[in-house]
C-alpha cells in the first residue's frame, strides 16, 4: 500500500492543488543557504521524511531559529530510527505561527456507504486524545460533493470563531476537490494553522491513493523508497509468506502496543487498522491473511503473530469483512489451534478476544472459535457479517485501552 508524505505532497501535489502551503527546502543545505532560509522565515519547522506517524510525539519535529540549531537537527534526524523506519531525507517547511490548529480528514466511511469528511478545532499532535464531543464526522454525498454551505454548517456546530468560518469553508471544499479528482482512498491534513490574521497552511500532510481508481494513476506519482530496518517478526513472516502462494501474508509492523490484529479482506483490513489508529487502538501491527489460506498456513501465519507479540498484547482482534471464497471454518480452526498451543507452551494468557466476519461456513466457524475461546477461559465477544467493520474496530480499540491497565506484567 503507497503512502504520500507531506513531502511528496509539497513536491508533487501541492502545485495541483489549491491548498495553502508553507514555503520548504529539503536538504542537504550548508549554513549559508539556512541563513538565507532564517533570515527569511524568521523561523523553520525540520522534520523528517519517513513512513511513521506521531513524529512530533517522538520529538523528530523541531523548530529552529538559528543556522547552527538547524544543522544540528538536521544531522540528528537523518540518523534517527523511529520503531524500525528511518528517514529518507530532512526537510524544512517556514514556522506558522498560529492562534488555532485545526484538524480534517476525508475517507470512505463503511458506516455511510461513501466518503465522510472530519473535523475537529483541536488540532496537532494530541488528536487521537482529543473527545468525541470536539469533533464532527459528516458524510459527503459522492456526486454532488462538499459544498461551502455543509463547511460552514460543521465549523458553525463546533463554535469555530466566526471570522474565519467563510474563508475556511472554502479551504475545506478545495480539500474535497482534491480528494475525489485525486482518487484518493484518505487524505488526512494534521493540522491546518491559522494564522492570527486569518491565513491557512496545510502544516502537515498524508494520504493512500486508491490504486483501482484511474484518477490516481493519471497523477503519475514517483513514489520514493524509504530504508527500514526489518524486524524479527517481519523477517519471519516475510520467509513464510515466500514458501506457498496459496493465501496472502501480508503484514507491517506498526509497533503498538495494545491490539494484536489478525485481518482478512485487504481494503477491509486497512479500513480496519486506520479506525484502530484514529481511535487509539494502536495496533501491533497490520496485517491481511486472505486469499483461502490453508489450515497449515494459516495456523503457522498465527503461531508467528502470537510468538512474537501475544504476551505484550492488551486484545486480540480476530476481524474481517465478508468473505467470498475464504472458508471461515478453516482459518479460524488454525487460529484457534496456534493459539491453543501458544497456552500449552507458554501458560495461560489473560485479554479479552473481539471476533468479527462473514462468509462460507461461518456458522461452523463461529462454534469453533467459541468452544476454544471457552476451553482458554478467555472473555470474547462475537459480532455477525452484518455488523460494519468499523464499527467493531471502535468497540475493540475502547475496550483494549479500557483493559490495558489490568494487563498482567
Amino acid at each position: 500500500m503507497q503512502q504520500i508524505t507531506e513531502l511528496t505532497f509539497l513536491t508533487q501535489l501541492a502545485k495541483r492543488s489549491k491548498l495553502p502551503t508553507p514555503e520548504y527546502a529539503v536538504t542537504p543545505l550548508d549554513r549559508k543557504a539556512l541563513k538565507g532560509l532564517l533570515d527569511t522565515w524568521q523561523k523553520a519547522v525540520v522534520k523528517p521524511d519517513i513512513l511513521a506517524g506521531k513524529k512530533g510525539k517522538a520529538g523528530l519535529v523541531k523548530v529552529v531559529d538559528d543556522p547552527a540549531r538547524a544543522l544540528q537537527e538536521i544531522n540528528r534526524l537523518l540518523n534517527a530510527d523511529f520503531g524500525g523506519k528511518i528517514p529518507r531525507t530532512v526537510y524544512l517547511t517556514r514556522y506558522i505561527p498560529a492562534e488555532l490548529e485545526i484538524y480534517t480528514a476525508i475517507t470512505y466511511n463503511s458506516s455511510f456507504l461513501g466518503p465522510s469528511l472530519t473535523l475537529s478545532l483541536k488540532g496537532g499532535m494530541d488528536i487521537e486524545t482529543v473527545e468525541d464531543t470536539y469533533k464532527r464526522t459528516i458524510p459527503v454525498d459522492v456526486y454532488k460533493g462538499l459544498d461551502a454551505y455543509q463547511a460552514s454548517q460543521i465549523l458553525s456546530d463546533l463554535q469555530c470563531p466566526k471570522k474565519i468560518v467563510s474563508a475556511f469553508s472554502r479551504c475545506l471544499v478545495n480539500f474535497w476537490d482534491f480528494f475525489i479528482t485525486s482518487g484518493m482512498r484518505m487524505c488526512e491534513i494534521n493540522p491546518w494553522r491559522v494564522t492570527p490574521a486569518g491565513e491557512f497552511y496545510v502544516c502537515d500532510f498524508k494520504a493512500v491513493p486508491d490504486e483501482s481508481n484511474f484518477k490516481a494513476g493519471n497523477l503519475a506519482i514517483t513514489f520514493p523508497e524509504y530504508p527500514e530496518t526489518i524486524t524479527p517478526f517481519e523477517e519471519e513472516m516475510k520467509e513464510l509468506a515466500a514458501s506457498s502462494y496459496q493465501g496472502q501474508l501480508h503484514i507491517s509492523d506498526l509497533h503498538g502496543d495494545l491490539i494484536l490484529p489478525i485481518l482478512f479482506g485487504g481494503g477491509a483490513s486497512t479500513i480496519i487498522t486506520e479506525t484502530l489508529c484514529t481511535c487509539g487502538g494502536s495496533p501491533i501491527f497490520l496485517s491481511d491473511f486472505g486469499g483461502n489460506p490453508t489450515y497449515e498456513r494459516m495456523r503457522q501465519a498465527t503461531a508467528v503473530c502470537f510468538k512474537h507479540h501475544l504476551k505484550k498484547a492488551a486484545l486480540l482482534l480476530i476481524l474481517g469483512g465478508k468473505a467470498n471464497n475464504t472458508l471461515i471454518d478453516v482459518t479460524f480452526q488454525a487460529i484457534g489451534d496456534a493459539l491453543t498451543h501458544y497456552v500449552e507452551e507458554h501458560g495461560p494468557v489473560f485479554l479479552p478476544v473481539v471476533i468479527g466476519r462473514g462468509g462460507p461456513r461461518l456458522a461452523k466457524g463461529l462454534m469453533i472459535m467459541k468452544e476454544i475461546m471457552e476451553t482458554l477461559k478467555l472473555p470474547y465477544v462475537i459480532f455477525g457479517y452484518d455488523t460494519p467493520v468499523t464499527l467493531v474496530a471502535e468497540y475493540a480499540a475502547r475496550l483494549a485501552k479500557a483493559f490495558a491497565p489490568m494487563r498482567k506484567p
